[in-house]
């Protein structure tokens, strides 16, 4: 791992990326963020002390994986993240990569979600070399279920486009959903006992934070 934080990694893409666009974009990114962040998107999301949902869903590389399974053999942590598109997305999952010696050694085993289709997560997983389970979570069921949904704004639609992100594509559906970026800590029980849920896409649970969460497990 870095000597920086995840926070500062994300912080630094984040004000590289804005410096490259023109004006008129910043101003449309810069609107859509504000609705969002008055929005009500994420503020009944399942947090610290509920009961976790449980799930089965298609792991990218075969077979399906069940939560309730999982819970079962050791503590779980529980990433939602937006896509292998996503800048932010992708310094978290290196971040989690780093982080799984660590994971491990307390016993957890590290899940992560998106909504993309199986085969596009999967390119991605080889990719970055993921030695975690990454699970197909298409139409955004279980993102729903955890109350995570967010919808993309209108004003970026194009944007997207424009910049090569296809969402609609690499998700199978033209609902431009996507789950709000949050990562949980979930216990034996199936019990919620650290949770992160920001709707500003950018930010992300720091991986000291989960090690500490699982330690307190005991």
């Amino acid at each position: 791992m870095t000597d920086t934080t995840l926070s500062e990694q994300t912080q630094q893409t984040l004000n590289n990326f804005m410096a490259s666009l023109p004006d008129d974009q910043q101003a449309t990114i810069g609107n859509a963020f504000q609705e969002l962040m008055a929005s009500a998107v994420a503020t009944k999301a399942l947090s610290i002390n509920d009961q976790a949902i449980t799930f089965e869903l298609p792991n990218v590389r075969g077979g399906d994986l069940a939560l309730s399974t999982a819970v079962q053999e050791g503590p779980v942590v529980l990433s939602f993240y937006r896509g292998s598109w996503c800048p932010f997305c992708n310094l978290e999952l290196n971040a989690l990569q780093s982080l799984l010696p660590q994971i491990k050694a307390c016993g957890a085993r590290l899940i992560a979600i998106s909504p993309e289709l199986p085969d596009s997560s999967l390119s991605h997983a080889e990719k970055l070399g993921l030695g975690f389970d990454v699970l197909a979570d298409v139409g955004n069921k279980t993102a729903r279920d955890y109350g995570l949904i967010m919808t993309i704004h209108e004003s970026l639609r194009p944007l997207y486009l424009q910049w090569g992100l296809d969402v609609p594509a690499a998700n199978g559906d033209d609902s431009h959903e996507l789950p709000v970026p949050a990562t949980y800590v979930i216990d034996t029980t199936g019990t919620i006992r650290a949770a992160y849920i920001e709707k500003d896409y950018t930010k992300r649970m720091e991986p000291a934070e989960i090690i500490a969460a699982l330690q307190q497990l005991g």
